[in-house]
């Protein structure tokens, strides 16, 4: 005789449908890039929005999200200066990024967010790793949810080229860029 079991619940079933704000206080967008091929410079924006529309089908929920260039921090004034001018982000031209989900999808425990991610004016497709953390209750009554995502893009995809070689070979800057996600969304 076969035994049958009932599917286990999905991690996102705890998601419930409906606009999930992206909390700015408890979320950080960084990244990381290579400096002098040996060291790796770590950065942050610090303005930035974003919605989750979370549908019944959760695999075909939505995520929309800006950044303001211009808030760029690395700790280091003058590198922040350099990467908001035109050899880096152009933040007079290309004041906005945004990143826009055309899919979600299932890998192993985890799950694969598709975007078009859009910088300084050119939009490429990236897939990030993407885990979700759970949904909790603050002590206010708010329903929170924790996500993190991750993905590696090449900076010369989006135009971002600028760069002088060492004489000792190599780069100053690396062109590979890890970006990372770490999202508090809010219930509305």
């Amino acid at each position: 005789m076969t035994q049958f079991t009932a599917p286990a619940m999905s991690a996102l079933d705890a998601l419930t449908p409906g606009t999930w704000t992206v909390d700015p206080s408890h979320s950080n967008i960084t990244f990381i890039a290579r400096h002098l091929v040996v060291a790796k410079v770590r950065g942050r924006f610090t303005d930035f929005a974003g919605m989750i529309t979370v549908t019944d089908d959760r695999l075909a929920s939505k995520v929309e999200a800006t950044v303001q260039a211009a808030s760029v921090s690395t700790d280091d004034d003058g590198r922040d200066t350099h990467l908001r001018s035109g050899d880096f982000f152009d933040v007079e031209n290309h004041p906005t990024w945004t990143l826009v989900s055309t899919g979600i999808e299932g890998a192993g425990s985890d799950y694969v967010l598709h975007a078009d991610l859009t910088i300084k004016g050119v939009t490429k497709s990236v897939a990030f790793d993407l885990e979700f953390d759970g949904v909790a209750t603050d002590p206010w009554g708010n329903t929170k949810a924790g996500f993190t995502a991750t993905a590696e893009i090449n900076r010369k995809d989006w135009g971002l080229e600028w760069n002088v070689a060492l004489e000792a070979g190599g780069v100053l800057v690396g062109e590979k860029v890890k970006i990372v996600l770490e999202i508090e969304a809010v219930r509305a």
